[in-house]
């Protein structure tokens, strides 16, 4: 147990950068990810312009089985009225039709006894996934040209949590640094991490090579947090903020290596499931002025934990189903059990606390830096009007907690001293905090970019007003014109985070559930109608999913030269785990051994040309002969499409829906107009779609107005029937912890996760 354990750590000193939760449009990162921005350039017409498609009309003898519905030519967004008392109910059907083989490959890895079999069973469920055609995948983060003053490992880089984004140890530069310093520092990071010597290194490095350092840093942001509590919440546009405010019980530092935070120590009995922490006496709560509201004791944990499986905020499931399992914790969220004690986290005195879990789980202390394991000062919270268990109402007029920055208790290294909506957000130092005196940054900037001016970030960048950008189109050129590239540009790293575009398949929505004036359809009640029967069949979604030029889509805001590097090709990174083990499982019936060392993509590979959907989502040949899932485009594909549109519109031709070029499917796609990047981006899907088609299929554009809008449309909505698209690329995934189940299980029948974004739960 402890080799494995060793093993595990060690490979999360390996793996590198990653998000967590829902992600949004990225921010801008320090170093190695900066947000892209605008592109000026208008979208340009894919390269391929495939020949109309010609599907073969039923046979005049075989009339239709069922008779042409009744047409009704109202506008969706005024006739439509919505009842969601039979949604889950529906939400059901159209799951166990689209998701039934998913779910069941699924439940089958989560049984499996063995590391090897678990991996192989997961590969073969998201194959499942990815061949029911509801969602594509378009990018990961970075893999863009950027400029920057933050030192380049000097924020932590591991792939899962929420300890990416705390920021107290980043180091910024007065002047970008060059690429080669850059190389020069993340070389030398490959050699001492694990040996606690990097950050003096680095700092002796950087004044030796005649960087001065400052204690304060300025990024640009697109979206505001939508609550500022940490444990009513799946969203990274809300936990990158808050994590700078609280500590957990480790923290991974900036070699990767799990460092004691409000735990000094910690205890594993000999089958891992029962974890033990003894928290530092010293630390404190504060309030947003800086007083102190009480001392950091175990019960915050178990407040903590109560209160996150109160709120059901969207990732309850990490403490019961979706990741670990805390003794109870499942039972208490399903309301079999109500007395919270009866749950597995306990203040065995005031300062030890302890986690006891159903089955062994080798990497739960890897979670600890994330929110949902995030403590909550419990006098605080129910002055702010909370309450615990059945009492519990988010919406009393009295509850105020996580409303605001001054409605929340802090025990991390920052207080939030302005936080002004859709422009500023400003972190000072806690004078309060435990580690007050090894922190880098005394002050953190967020400065909102709508997106409006696509020269913005680059500008602010070059002034000092924040301290790096990416570049998008028009930067580069800008940056090349005032000599800036060729001395400072350099390209980013990618991650783990995953973005995709989700296909609406039971669309309840036409018009954004905040403000009806905005993302208006301009559907008819029976193309919706039609759509929605569309996306039920499933030659018709492969059709979409393959019908769309993603490198010219993603050249919008990288550039041509850029456009394949950071395109992703599945949900789970093909290489994100490699099998330990030779492993024999079947697919499609057929006996079949993978040998130790084979990538998860490569699995899911295997399924899928067993189950004849033509992507190529691992190419054993890419990244030097390493194999990827990245840097190519695996999914465009006008003849396949053409050929699955042609199935598709006979069966939908056999149910009373007859699709002709004067008669199309309409499908709706928002963008945020005040971008140009996103308006091209919009446009190039339009012009894909509607190349490979051939006028069967008709793609409206619907102006969200601004970023705001965009995000209201597809982000914001907490449920799949608030869902105000047909197809929305507004956001991904990044993984919680080191197994493929962190991204596989947002996909599982219940709200919250990401299996809203395609219009169910």
């Amino acid at each position: 147990m402890k080799k494995i354990l060793a093993l595990l750590l060690a490979l999360c000193m390996i793996l590198a950068l990653a998000a967590c939760g829902e992600t949004a449009p990225a921010t801008e990162k320090p170093a190695e990810q900066p947000a892209e921005q605008p592109a000026e350039q208008p979208a340009e017409q894919p390269a391929e312009q495939p020949a109309e498609v010609t599907p073969e009309e039923p046979a005049e003898e075989q009339p239709t089985e069922q008779p042409a519905p009744e047409r009704d030519d109202r506008l969706a967004a005024e006739a439509w009225e919505y009842d969601n008392a039979n949604y889950y109910d529906e939400s059901a059907a159209v799951y166990d039709s689209l998701l039934g083989e998913y779910y069941e490959n699924y439940q089958a890895a989560l049984a499996a006894t063995d590391v090897s079999e678990r991996y192989a069973l997961e590969a073969i469920a998201e194959a499942k996934l990815l061949n029911a055609a509801f969602m594509l995948p378009t990018t990961t983060q970075g893999g863009n040209y950027a400029i920057t003053r933050v030192v380049p490992r000097t924020a932590n880089t591991t792939l899962w949590g929420n300890d990416s984004d705390r920021f107290h140890n980043v180091l910024v530069a007065t002047e970008f640094l060059t690429p080669a310093d850059r190389d020069a520092i993340k070389a030398k990071w490959g050699e001492l991490a694990g040996t606690g010597e990097f950050a003096a290194w680095v700092e002796g490095y950087l004044a030796e090579n005649g960087y001065e350092i400052v204690d304060h840093y300025e990024l640009g942001y697109t979206s505001d947090p939508q609550t500022w509590d940490g444990l009513a919440t799946y969203r990274s546009a809300d936990s990158e903020a808050i994590v700078n405010t609280v500590d957990g019980l480790l923290e991974y530092d900036i070699e990767n290596v799990q460092q004691p935070a409000l735990a000094e120590s910690y205890t594993v009995n000999d089958d891992f499931t029962v974890f033990t922490f003894t928290i530092r006496q010293g630390a404190v709560w504060s309030d947003s002025q800086g007083r102190v509201v009480g001392d950091v004791t175990a019960d915050d944990f178990v407040a903590g934990m109560q209160h996150l499986l109160d709120t059901q905020g969207g990732l309850e499931g990490l403490a019961a189903d979706d990741g670990v399992k805390i003794v109870n914790a499942g039972a208490y969220i399903n309301g079999e059990v109500t007395d919270f004690a009866e749950v597995g986290v306990k203040a065995l005195d005031d300062y030890t606390v302890e986690y006891t879990l159903e089955e062994p789980c080798l990497w739960f202390t890897t979670l600890l830096g994330y929110n949902p394991f995030f403590p909550l000062n419990r006098a605080y919270y129910e002055s702010q009007g909370g309450k615990f268990g059945a009492d519990f109402d988010a919406e009393a007029a009295d509850y105020l907690y996580g409303k605001d920055p001054d409605h929340i208790a802090y025990c991390g290294p920052y207080l939030v001293s302005n936080a002004t909506e859709a422009n500023t957000i400003v972190f000072e130092a806690n004078p309060n905090y435990w580690n007050k005196d090894n922190i880098k940054l005394q002050k953190i900037t967020w400065l909102f970019n709508d997106g409006s001016d696509d020269l913005k970030a680059y500008n602010d960048a070059k002034a000092g007003v924040i301290s790096g950008c990416g570049l998008n189109t028009a930067a580069v050129e800008a940056a090349k014109a005032d000599g800036l590239f060729d001395q400072y540009a350099y390209v980013s790293d990618t991650n783990a985070t995953s973005y995709m575009a989700f296909f609406n398949v039971m669309r309840n929505q036409f018009a954004n559930v905040n403000d009806a004036s905005i993302g208006v359809s301009q559907k008819t009640m029976y193309q919706a109608e039609v759509y929605n029967k569309a996306m039920q069949n499933i030659h018709f979604r492969h059709a979409l999913a393959t019908s769309v030029d993603r490198g010219t889509y993603n050249a919008q805001s990288v550039g041509e030269e850029l456009k394949f590097n950071n395109l992703r090709n599945s949900y789970v990174p093909g290489n994100f785990v490699f099998l330990p083990e030779e492993v024999t499982i079947s697919i499609n019936g057929a006996e079949t051994t993978f040998p130790a060392g084979t990538a998860y993509g490569a699995i899911v590979q295997a399924q899928l040309d067993a189950d004849g959907f033509q992507v190529k989502v691992w190419d054993p040949t890419a990244d030097a002969g390493l194999g990827s899932g990245d840097g190519y485009d695996g999914w465009y594909n006008p003849e396949y499409s053409q050929a699955e549109l042609a199935i598709a519109l006979e069966e939908l031709a056999a149910e009373g829906y007859v699709v002709t070029p004067e008669d199309p499917i309409v499908i709706e796609i928002p963008f945020a107009g005040n971008s140009q990047v996103r308006t091209n981006r919009a446009n190039v899907v339009k012009q894909s779609i509607e190349a490979t088609f051939g006028g069967y299929v008709v793609v409206n554009l619907i102006d969200c107005v601004d970023t705001a809008g965009w995000l209201y449309a597809g982000y914001y909505p907490d449920f799949g029937y608030e869902m105000n698209a047909d197809f929305m690329d507004v956001s991904g995934w990044g993984p919680d912890y080191g197994d493929p189940q962190t991204y596989l299980a947002t996909m599982t029948p219940a709200p919250g996760g990401m299996i809203k974004s395609c219009g169910i739960y």
